[in-house]
């Protein structure tokens, strides 16, 4: 493909936001609207700035919407302890899940410093 379907971080951004939509569809999270919509809108906002931030074609904007998708990783965190405390997931998924979106926060903050340290800008400076 040679695009950002093949960043890591994009692949990993889809397994989490799949993961949130299982439970979503398999828990009690499915009759609790307002928590269900705030999951889905920021499990998918994670890959969506990857994406939207690859295909800008600049380090500084990619930059940008990496630090948006992190900070929705971060959101997407406190969203799972708020499904745990509402009973709506088990200790177990959330225990299976968590680790995945701090690793996920990880790559991309590991990825936004190898971007602002590299020297190529992006396609659209070539």
């Amino acid at each position: 493909m040679s695009g950002f379907e093949d960043l890591e971080v994009w692949m990993l951004s889809r397994k989490v936001c799949k993961n949130i939509w299982n439970f979503m569809e398999s828990t009690t999270l499915n009759k609790d609207f307002g928590l269900k919509n705030q999951m889905n809108t920021s499990s998918g906002s994670i890959m969506d700035n990857i994406a939207e931030g690859y295909e800008r074609n600049g380090n500084r904007e990619f930059i940008q919407f990496l630090s948006i998708a992190k900070a929705s990783c971060g959101e997407l965190r406190s969203q799972l302890y708020r499904c745990l405390d509402r009973k709506h997931i088990s200790q177990k998924q959330f225990d299976e899940i968590l680790p995945k979106t701090i690793l996920l926060s990880k790559k991309i903050g590991a990825f936004m410093s190898y971007l602002k340290k590299s020297e190529r800008k992006g396609s659209k400076f070539d």
